[in-house]
């Protein structure tokens, strides 16, 4: 919308400098992102699960497979003793 500002002629006034800060922010914003995907694309480290595979439907139990890694782990770093690892390891392998 454009009216006439008093002298200086038809003009957005000071609304129109705010709007195209915010637009040039927006623009660069979004050229920053897109250069930051890119690179984090093209070095590989745009992958969701960097710890290992995703499980498959080719992979039966492979569930119940990572819970005993992460039970051992627990034992090994001694946050749960040996009766409970058995306990626990007897119940997971129970329900596969």
């Amino acid at each position: 919308m454009m009216w006439f500002d008093g002298g200086w002629g038809w003009g957005w006034g000071w609304g129109a400098w705010l709007v195209m800060a915010v637009m040039m922010v927006l623009v660069w914003a979004l050229i920053i992102a897109g250069i930051v995907a890119l690179i984090r694309y093209l070095t590989g480290s745009h992958r969701s699960d960097p710890s290992g595979p995703s499980p498959s439907s080719a992979e039966p139990g492979w569930g119940s497979r990572r819970a005993e890694d992460l039970l051992a782990e627990r034992f090994a770093r001694g946050e749960i003793d040996e009766g409970e690892y058995k306990r626990r390891l007897m119940l997971l392998r129970e329900h596969r």
